[in-house]
């Protein structure tokens, strides 16, 4: 593994549920997209033998598993892609780098510091011996957003002084929905904090190149209970939305806001970058499209300008349809792929690295920890 004359890569996939299904079909997709090694989708683990079988026949598995290390353990898997709840990511990671599996991970990369501290101790091992690690910020690989971070890289904002980052969905709005493992601690370690925030942060991170100093946060839960598939009431004990400030470097500053109970939001993952000399703005309900303000523009002529993100020359759009036709969000999986195999046939690290993801995790940890510590103070009696 990790030599460039292999033609092939076998790839064993931990998890089958709805991030195990973008997956396949981004595994599907990259070789018909982009000239990689041919995949195969060689196994699939689940905890439920009936359903796992199930699945990866729709999906196009060629076996199944019940237990994940009789995949970290065979000889002839390549790629170990979990997506699994937070709470096993460090021990299917860490045992699959060290059986000399390159390891690709879903976000967040952990539950905890102590555990995704590990990891990067394990993944810069594991790439002393030619194993490539990454975590899927698959965000990352939006077209626009590619481009946002060109214009940024060249100096087209100036100086970045202000980020607003916001992801809105509105699936927990109704208190009546059942019980889910993203609603526990213990599983998924945060809730809406973990789950949207990362990207966010990954986001303000990636683009920028700035990194967080401070943290001001402030979590709430809205639903305390909720029925399970018996219909008894379950403690639900993870946040509902997250709110924070964040100080970044140089000077600049951040305002985060997620949540999953805002109606009629249903994947508003929505970006302002502000700088000396212009600002982008983008939304994920409009993933083709980028909005840019240029104060350089003439007077009586400044205005932001919509770039619809379809043509051949942006990025990764040349692997697709003819200039103009639109892609979508299962395509973002098929670009971090397609990167992740390039590192792997170049030796070259990947990204987002477990580095990146480790960098994300204590941003998450400094805002839930604000959170817990501070004062709230009593309007005074006018």
């Amino acid at each position: 593994m990790g030599d460039s004359q292999v033609k092939e890569f076998r790839v064993g996939m931990i998890g089958y549920g709805f991030m195990g299904r973008a997956h396949s079909q981004g595994w599907r997709n990259v070789t018909a997209a982009f000239r990689t090694p041919r995949i195969i989708m060689e196994s699939i683990v689940g905890r439920d033998s009936a359903a796992v079988a199930r699945v990866a026949s729709e999906l196009g598995w060629n076996r199944s598993h019940t237990d994940w290390r009789e995949v970290v353990a065979d000889p002839t898997i390549d790629i170990v892609d979990i997506c699994t709840p937070g709470d096993s990511h460090a021990d299917i990671a860490i045992a699959a780098l060290e059986a000399g599996k390159h390891v690709i991970v879903e976000k967040p990369l952990a539950n905890t510091l102590g555990e995704s501290r590990a990891m990067v101790a394990a993944a810069e091992a594991a790439q002393a011996r030619g194993i490539m690690s990454a975590v899927n910020f698959n965000y990352r690989r939006v077209p626009a957003l590619m481009l946002a971070k060109q214009l940024i890289d060249g100096g087209r904002l100036g100086d970045v002084l202000h980020i607003r980052g916001a992801y809105l969905q509105d699936w927990l709005s109704d208190p009546n929905l059942p019980m889910s493992w993203r609603l526990q601690k213990e599983r998924a370690g945060t809730g809406v904090l973990g789950d949207l925030g990362a990207h966010v942060v990954d986001l303000m991170h990636h683009l920028t190149g700035k990194s967080v100093e401070g943290v001001t946060g402030h979590l709430r839960t809205f639903t305390h209970q909720r029925p399970d598939e018996n219909g008894k009431l379950g403690t639900v004990t993870v946040d509902d939305a997250a709110l924070a400030t964040l100080a970044l470097s140089g000077g600049a500053v951040a305002n985060l806001d997620v949540t999953r109970n805002a109606p009629g939001k249903k994947n508003e993952l929505s970006l302002g970058i502000y700088g000396t000399k212009g600002s982008i703005s983008f939304n994920l309900e409009n993933l083709n499209e980028l909005w840019l303000f240029d104060r350089e523009d003439p007077a009586g002529e400044q205005g932001y300008r919509r770039i619809l993100v379809t043509e051949s020359q942006h990025p990764y759009l040349a692997a697709w349809w003819p200039d103009g036709h639109i892609i979508g969000w299962e395509h973002t999986f098929t670009h971090q792929f397609f990167e992740f195999l390039t590192s792997i046939e170049t030796g070259k690290p990947a990204s987002p690295s477990f580095a990146d993801g480790h960098a994300v995790q204590s941003v998450l940890e400094a805002i839930a920890a604000s959170a817990e510590n501070a004062h709230t103070l009593t309007a005074p009696e006018q």
